[in-house]
């Protein structure tokens, strides 16, 4: 449904799986016409052979001006309007408000105009009225929101491990060995059980094991997450025996941590008809939030356990992702998007519509706050414990904000 430029897929409420006009394939295959061109009475839709240049449709594309939606998403559409510009194909061209066309009073210097006889323009014409819609809700919710954030505190937990660890910064310790494996094991069931609950029907969620399509990233994180989350049982393992952790498990490991937290991007990359989810720079968003999580997380569970050298490693590491991600969300807010629907979605994200939950709570209180209190020098316990919630606390709000202004410009 994301990957739809069109908003053509639906959920049918009877079998809740997606659907889509199917072009009456059951009437066509024995030569009838579809339904929709049998009882339009008007003859407003011709239907037939684009292949055979002796049809009427053929006939009607070759003689008449016309127009397809979206050409630029390379669907190469087969669906032609005769003798309209293109403007009024595009739904934000579309002027939005309360009223209907005819049902509304006018204004009483419009009625007291039209009553002298004054011919008055009450819209703007380069832009049309949309007068009836039936309105779709947004495919994804908090539910995806929050598999971002509780996929990036896993894989983070374990890659910052393994990164200090393979650094020399911290000794092999109990929180270390054996609550940043069990912080990765569970924030991947809660993953999991968003994931496979977020679907219309989740008992086929195991058709992404049976009948795997490589092709999709949703069917490639789900093996990422599966080998993710059994390295990171070995290491909860590992732990408990209190054994040195073997180089080889770390950082295969941190390298399917990494996997886990930012195949994300190329699955919000399929979803094609989300012009702002196409960034380029996403990818390395993630990480970056990934290690923001991660650190924050072990950054307090060292301070209950009282490993020092643990709080001072992830104090530094939070301050340099936290900056990172900063920087980077500024970047993507600087590159000029490369479509309409980008830019209206990225200007209902800072400029509009959510512009205060982002620059207040994401960017002030997530990120600059964070870096003001861990960047004073001094080692404070409720300074950085306040950092770290804070990072936790914008992060997520950062997710949901992402994944509502990807969704905000209509298709259709």
């Amino acid at each position: 449904m994301q990957a739809c430029p069109y908003d053509a897929l639906y959920i049918d409420p009877e079998t809740r799986t997606a659907a889509k006009c199917n072009f009456c394939a059951h009437r066509v295959e024995t030569g009838l016409e579809p339904a929709c061109v049998i009882v339009c009475p008007t003859q407003a839709i011709v239907a037939g052979d684009l292949d055979d240049a002796s049809s009427p449709i053929s006939g009607i594309v070759a003689a008449e001006k016309v127009i397809v939606r979206k050409p630029e998403k390379g669907t190469e559409p087969k669906l032609f309007y005769v003798g309209i510009e293109g403007d009024v194909l595009q739904p934000t061209r579309l002027s939005r408000d309360a009223g209907y066309l005819w049902a509304d009073r006018l204004p009483v210097d419009s009625a007291n105009a039209i009553r002298a006889g004054e011919r008055r323009a009450e819209f703007d014409g380069s832009v049309s009225r949309e007068v009836y819609d039936v309105a779709r809700a947004a495919p994804w919710g908090w539910k995806i929101a929050a598999y971002l954030w509780t996929k990036s505190i896993s894989a983070g937990a374990l890659l910052v491990a393994a990164v200090l660890l393979g650094a020399g910064e911290v000794s092999y310790s109990g929180v270390v060995g054996v609550v940043a494996p069990a912080i990765a094991l569970v924030m991947l069931g809660v993953t999991s059980v968003l994931l496979i609950f977020d679907l219309k029907r989740p008992e086929r969620f195991f058709y992404l094991l049976t009948k795997s399509n490589f092709r999709s990233w949703l069917v490639n994180g789900t093996w990422l997450l599966i080998a993710y989350g059994a390295l990171s049982a070995r290491w909860a393992v590992t732990g408990f025996r209190l054994d040195e952790l073997p180089a080889a498990l770390l950082w295969v490991t941190a390298a399917l941590a990494i996997g886990a937290a930012c195949y994300s991007a190329f699955l919000f990359a399929q979803a094609k008809g989300r012009d702002l989810w196409q960034s380029s720079i996403f990818f390395w968003h993630l990480l970056a939030e990934a290690v923001v999580t991660g650190s924050a997380t072990l950054l307090v569970a060292g301070m209950i356990a009282g490993e020092d050298a643990l709080i001072e490693g992830c104090r530094m590491v939070l301050l340099t992702s936290i900056a990172a991600a900063l920087a980077l969300a500024l970047v993507e807010i600087l590159l000029p998007q490369a479509s309409e629907d980008g830019r209206l979605a990225m200007r209902a994200l800072t400029a509009d519509r959510w512009r205060w939950q982002f620059w207040g709570l994401a960017v002030g209180a997530g990120m600059i706050a964070p870096i003001v209190l861990l960047a004073t020098g001094a080692r404070a316990n409720v300074a950085e414990a306040s950092a770290a919630m804070l990072a936790l606390a914008g992060s997520w709000i950062f997710e949901a904000l992402w994944v509502k202004a990807g969704q905000s410009v209509p298709l259709s």
